[in-house]
């Protein structure tokens, strides 16, 4: 849909997928509907819904260097946890989310989900309407002004009130990685796993912890890995695509290592391909396939087998998310495509 101009700011956009949360990043309102419900969308474009409590989580200050949107996103989850969000819609706002492309601001909406929110948004400013500017569906020449015009509007007055707001300060973010059973399990890749986790029952600990067979102290970095997977709805954009390619270029994967790297879309696909990443990717000894959610959630057979680690630029780290009784961590595409060279978890900043 944004890749096509289909997605504008302004709309209401459902569909029978969580991750439609996505399309909140153009200033939309966008969120996954149950089977049943998109029978009621499709029969009378409308659907009944209760109103959701509203929650700004508020970034501002400088990125700092090797941190990227999805570590952004693993960072606020990991503070709030996985049902921090719930019974919330949730704006995103400050300057560190300004600084950032419409392709950064998908993997964080999309990633709204894993906080249990309903759905997340961006105000729509000039990045929008510069990513929107030419695609196939968006409006043209004088149209696309008048329309512009009306987008300034949609942002969410100065003396708003929310229900909650969560302020951060971007320079206290750092890389970060997952090391157990929900999205909520992260830390800064150099940490080590703590000894509890925020809302997390000591059985619920102690359970995930065995069952991806690592310590409390134990630090991730240098941890020996089996597969990598990039892709997923979260983080497989020309973007994500193009920031992995230029890690591993004139690199080749660890030889213990499977790498997987599977476009978001055809037209994603068709631009690798065109920028000649394909060849990057295969030439590091990365497997490029075709388009599609893959290992995401295991479908087909691209599964990750039992007991082995995938680093994976996905959204979800549950048990057998990626296959039976497979062990995932969740890190942005520059993590993971490091990762696979070096054959372990690496921090991006250690790159040389």
């Amino acid at each position: 849909g944004p890749e096509l101009g289909i997605t504008q700011p302004g709309m209401t956009i459902v569909c029978g997928d969580s991750h439609t949360a996505t399309h909140g990043a153009f200033g939309s309102i966008a969120f996954g509907i149950g089977t049943s419900e998109v029978e009621m969308v499709l029969s009378t474009q409308c659907l009944l819904q209760n109103k959701p409590k509203t929650m700004l989580i508020e970034i501002n200050g400088e990125l700092s260097e090797g941190v990227y949107s999805k570590d952004i996103i693993l960072y606020i989850i990991s503070k709030i946890t996985a049902s921090g969000g719930t019974g919330y819609f949730v704006e995103y706002s400050g300057s560190a989310i300004r600084s950032l492309s419409m392709e950064s601001r998908m993997t964080i909406c999309n990633m709204s989900i894993e906080m249990g929110a309903r759905g997340g948004m961006i105000a729509p400013d000039d990045v929008t309407f510069e990513y929107l500017k030419g695609k196939k569906f968006s409006p043209k020449e004088e149209k696309f002004e008048i329309e512009v015009e009306k987008w300034r509007n949609l942002r969410s007055d100065k003396d708003a009130e929310y229900d909650k707001v969560i302020k951060f300060d971007a320079k206290d973010i750092e890389p970060m990685i997952t090391y157990g059973t929900n999205p909520g399990m992260g830390i800064k890749i150099k940490d080590p796993i703590p000894d509890k986790a925020i809302n997390t029952s000591d059985e619920s600990f102690i359970k995930s912890l065995n069952y991806m067979n690592l310590k409390s102290g134990e630090r991730l970095v240098d941890k020996k890995i089996d597969y990598v997977f990039i892709g997923s709805c979260t983080n497989s954009r020309i973007e994500d695509l193009r920031i992995a390619s230029n890690i591993i270029n004139g690199k080749k994967k660890s030889d213990h290592v499977n790498a997987w790297v599977i476009p978001g879309s055809k037209s994603v696909e068709k631009i690798a391909i065109e920028e000649g990443l394909d060849i990057i990717f295969r030439n590091a000894g990365f497997d490029f396939r075709q388009p599609g959610c893959s290992a995401c959630l295991a479908m087909n057979e691209d599964k990750i087998p039992k007991g082995k680690y995938c680093v994976s630029t996905s959204n979800r780290n549950f048990e057998g998310r990626q296959g039976p009784g497979s062990r995932t961590f969740l890190a942005s595409p520059a993590t993971a495509a490091l990762s696979a060279v070096k054959g372990y978890v690496t921090d991006i900043r250690d790159n040389n």
